[in-house]
C-alpha cells in the first residue's frame, strides 16, 4: 500500500499523512537504512564515491522522513502523535548511534583522510570528512563495548526527556486560561488584543463573545501575554499572568524541574564518558568559540558595558511611575510602565504601528529587499497544494533568469493548542547533487519557516507588531542561507556543518534591515487606506531602536551565563541545584531581583529541548559578526543602490552560498576583508561603554 509519509519525491502530501501512517512508514525507512548501512560496512569503501556518497544517502533517507514526523510533532501536536513519536524515537536513536559508532566506517574515514585522493578534495569535502570524524568521536566510536552501551542508554533517555520537557511546556501553556467578563478588567487593552481574546473565548465555547462585550479569554501565548502586560491597567491581573508565566511547567502535572535536573546529569555523564571535563567543553568542541572561557569573556564584557545603562533605564521607568503616584515597581508593573515611558519618549506604540504592518505587505517588502540584495524573485505557489494547516503557504525562489532555486513553507500564526511556541526555521530537504531526481541534476532545498505571530481576527489581515516583523526577517535569514547555498555536497550545503555559534549570522543580519529607512518605507502601508507609513513614524522607530537595550542585553547575558554555568556544573557532586544556579546568575546580571516563584529554567526550551545546550551565547556571538557585516553596507551608504546590490551579491556569494564548506571566520574574512570586531554591535545597541580593544 502507498504510504504518504514516505511516498514522495519533491514535496509531501501533508493532508494525506495520518498518524497511522507514521509507524509503518518509519519502520520501512529504518529497515532500508539498516540494509544500506550493512552493505556499506561490508564493502570496505576507500574512495569518496564509495564511502561518503552512500553515507549521505543513508543519513538523508532517515532525516527527511523522521524530520517530517518531528516537524508535525512541533506544529500539529496531539496525544496520538506523541504516542507514536515516543514509541519510534528509541529505535531512531538506536540506528543513529549504530551508524555513528561504526568502527569499520570510522577506519574508512581516517584512511580516506590520509589518502592521496584527499589532496584533491574541495573545501566542502575536506570539511565534511573532518566533521564526520569528529562527530563519530563525539558519538562514542572510541568507547569500549561497556562504555558504548552506557552511552547509548544515555542517548535514548535524553531523547525521551527532552521531548517530555517540550511537551510539558506546550501543555502548561495550553492549560492556563483566565476568562474575564468585567469591562473594568479590560481598561487599557488595545483593540487588537480585545479581538484576539474574544476570538479565543469563541474557541473555548463562548459563541457570542465580542471584542466590545466579552467575555475575553487570556492565555500565556505570546500574542496575548506580551501586549496584555504592556497595556492592562489591572495590576492584579498583570500579577496573575506574570506569576503564571515565570513558573510555567514548574509544578504539578507538567513539572519540568526534575526532568531538567536529569537532563543535565545525563549530559555530564555523556561528556565524562567521552573524556571531557563537562558538557560545556563537549558542546564547544564543535563551535567557533571552542572554550567556555572565551564565551564567558564576551558575556561578562557585555554585562559590564550594559549594567549601568540598564540601571538608568529602570530608574527612568520608576521616575515616571512616581510622577503618577504609583509607588514601588514590581516585575509585573515594569512592562506596563516601560511601554508608557516609550510612548512618552518617542510618541509611539506598537498598536499605533500595527495597521501599517499587515503580513501580506510586510512579506512583499521582504521579498523586494531580497531581490535587491541577492538577485532572487520570490513567488507564492498558487497551484493547489497540500499543507498541514489551512494558513500555511508555499513560496518558490527563482533567480533573475527565472530559474527555480528553492522553496519554503510559511506557517505564520500562533496555534497554542497544537503548535510549539517561538519561531524557527527547519529543513525539509537540503541541496544535494547525489540526491537529485536525475543524474547530474541537483536536488533543490526546501525549508520550513515557522512563526507564532498574531493571527487575523475581525476580518483583518494579521497586523504585526514591530517585534513580529523583526522575527519574520530573522527566520527568513535562516531560510536564505538554507536556500541560496551553491554547495552540492548535502552534508555541507545550507546550514549543514555550520558551527552553531555562527548559524545566527544571516538571520540577525536580516534583522538589521528592519531599521533601514528605505526598507521601512517599502514595508509600511496601512492595511485599510494603503497610505504609506508616515516619515514621522519611521523617525520614531529609528530613535526607539535602542530603547532599554541595556536591559535587553543583560537579559541575553543572563540566559547565556545560566546555560553555560548549568552545563559546567556536576549537579550530582554539589549541593547546588539548577534553581540555585539561576538565582546566582540572576544576582550577577539582573538589576531587579527575581520573584521567589521564578522558575524560568523549567521552560528554557532552547537549552533543554532545542539545539542550544551550552550554546545559547550563540545569539550574542553571532550578533557581533552580523552587526559588523551589516556595517559594511552602512559604510557605503544604504541609499547607494548600485553599490548595495554589489555588496549584497558578495554577501550571497559568501555567507549564503558557502554553507558549511568553510570555517565561519574564513567566510567572514572573505566578505569583510578582516576579522570581526564589536564596534558595530556597540553602536547599533547604543551602549555607551566600549568593550576592551573593540574585539570579539
Amino acid at each position: 500500500m502507498i504510504n504518504p509519509l514516505i511516498d514522495w519525491k519533491i514535496l509531501p502530501r501533508f493532508d494525506e499523512i495520518k498518524t497511522g501512517n507514521i509507524e509503518p512508514g518509519v519502520r520501512i525507512v529504518l529497515a532500508r537504512c539498516e540494509k544500506k548501512f550493512n552493505e556499506l560496512e561490508e564493502a570496505n569503501p576507500t574512495s569518496w564515491e564509495e564511502l561518503m556518497d552512500p553515507l549521505e544517502m543513508i543519513e538523508d533517507d532517515l532525516s527527511r522522513h523522521w524530520g517530517l514526523v518531528s516537524h508535525l510533532h512541533h506544529v500539529k501536536n496531539s496525544p496520538e502523535l506523541r504516542d507514536v513519536y515516543n514509541k519510534l524515537l528509541g529505535d531512531v536513536i538506536k540506528f543513529t548511534n549504530k551508524l555513528n559508532q561504526s568502527q569499520n566506517l570510522y577506519k574508512a574515514y581516517l584512511n580516506l583522510q590520509k589518502s592521496d585522493e584527499f589532496k584533491n578534495f574541495n573545501d566542502a569535502q575536506k570539511r565534511i570528512l573532518k566533521s564526520t570524524i569528529h562527530e563519530a568521536e563525539l558519538n562514542g566510536v572510541g568507547l569500549n563495548s561497556e562504555e558504548r552501551k552506557e552511552y547509548n542508554q544515555i542517548s535514548q533517555k535524553l531523547a525521551e526527556l527532552t521531548t517530555r520537557f517540550s511537551n510539558n511546556i506546550l501543555d502548561a501553556i495550553k492549560a492556563f486560561k483566565i476568562t474575564i467578563t468585567s469591562p473594568e478588567q479590560i481598561i487599557g487593552l488595545p483593540t487588537t488584543l480585545l479581538e484576539l481574546t474574544a476570538d479565543t473565548a469563541k474557541q473555548e465555547g463562548h459563541s457570542k463573545a465580542t471584542p466590545t462585550g466579552g467575555p475575553w479569554v487570556l492565555t500565556l501565548d505570546s500574542p496575548c501575554f506580551i501586549p496584555f502586560m504592556q497595556h492592562s491597567k489591572s495590576r492584579q491581573l498583570r500579577k496573575k499572568l506574570y506569576e503564571a508565566y515565570i513558573s510555567k511547567a514548574s509544578d504539578g502535572e507538567w513539572d519540568n524541574s526534575l526532568i531538567a535536573n536529569e537532563i543535565i546529569n545525563l549530559r555530564q555523564a555523556k561528556a565524562k564518558l567521552l573524556g571531557f571535563k563537562n558538557f560545556a567543553d563537549l558542546s564547544l568542541s564543535r563551535k567557533m568559540a571552542k572554550t567556555p572561557s572565551k564565551v564567558q569573556k564576551l558575556l561578562y564584557e557585555l554585562r559590564d558595558s550594559s549594567r549601568t545603562v540598564a540601571e538608568e533605564e529602570l530608574k527612568s521607568i520608576q521616575t515616571l511611575a512616581d510622577k503618577n503616584n504609583f509607588g514601588k515597581l514590581k516585575h509585573w508593573d515594569i512592562p506596563y510602565w516601560a511601554e508608557r515611558l516609550r510612548e512618552k519618549q518617542y510618541e509611539i506604540n506598537d498598536e499605533e504601528l500595527r495597521p501599517f504592518f499587515p503580513l501580506p505587505h510586510v512579506l512583499a517588502g521582504l521579498f523586494e529587499l531580497s531581490e535587491k540584495l541577492f538577485g532572487v524573485k520570490i513567488k507564492e505557489n498558487i497551484e493547489r497544494m497540500s499543507f498541514w494547516n489551512k494558513d500555511v503557504k508555499l513560496f518558490r525562489v527563482f533567480d533573475l533568469n527565472n530559474q527555480h532555486l528553492a522553496s519554503f513553507y510559511l506557517d505564520p500564526y500562533s496555534r497554542p493548542e497544537e503548535k510549539q511556541g517561538g519561531a524557527w526555521m527547519d529543513s525539509l530537504v537540503g541541496r544535494s547533487i547525489i540526491l537529485g531526481s536525475d543524474k547530474g541534476k541537483v536536488r533543490l532545498p526546501v525549508a520550513y519557516m515557522i512563526c507564532n505571530q498574531s493571527k487575523p481576527v475581525g476580518g483583518k489581515p494579521s497586523l504585526m507588531t514591530f517585534r513580529e516583523v523583526e522575527t519574520l526577517f530573522h527566520e527568513f535569514g535562516h531560510c536564505l542561507q538554507h536556500m541560496l547555498t551553491t554547495i552540492d555536497q548535502g552534508m555541507a550545503s545550507g546550514i549543514s556543518n555550520v558551527e552553531w555559534d555562527a548559524v545566527e549570522i544571516a538571520s540577525q543580519f536580516m534583522e538589521n534591515w528592519c531599521y533601514d529607512r528605505g526598507t521601512l518605507r517599502k514595508l509600511g502601508k496601512h492595511f485599510e487606506t494603503n497610505q504609506p507609513i508616515p516619515e514621522s513614524f519611521i523617525d520614531k522607530l529609528l530613535k526607539a531602536r535602542t530603547y532599554r537595550e541595556g536591559t535587553n542585553t543583560l537579559r541575553q547575558v543572563n540566559f547565556g551565563l545560566l546555560d553555560l554555568e548549568i552545563h559546567q556544573t556536576q549537579l550530582s557532586e554539589t549541593s547546588e541545584t539548577i534553581l540555585d544556579i539561576q538565582r546566582r546568575i540572576d544576582r550577577e546580571t539582573l538589576i531587579l531581583p527575581p520573584q521567589e516563584s521564578d522558575r524560568f529554567y523549567c521552560s528554557f526550551s532552547h537549552i533543554f529541548s532545542g539545539g542550544y545546550a551550552a550554546g545559547y551565547y550563540s545569539y550574542k556571538w553571532s550578533e557581533v559578526l552580523s552587526a559588523d557585516a551589516f556595517a559594511a553596507f552602512e559604510e557605503i551608504g544604504l541609499d547607494n543602490e548600485d553599490e548595495i546590490k554589489q555588496l549584497g551579491h558578495k554577501f550571497r556569494e559568501t555567507f549564503l552560498s558557502l554553507g558549511g564548506s568553510q570555517e565561519p571566520l574564513k567566510v567572514f574574512v572573505a566578505f569583510r576583508g578582516r576579522e570581526p570586531n564589536t564596534k558595530a554591535l556597540m553602536r547599533h545597541t547604543g551602549l555607551i561603554s566600549q568593550l576592551p580593544n573593540g574585539e570579539a
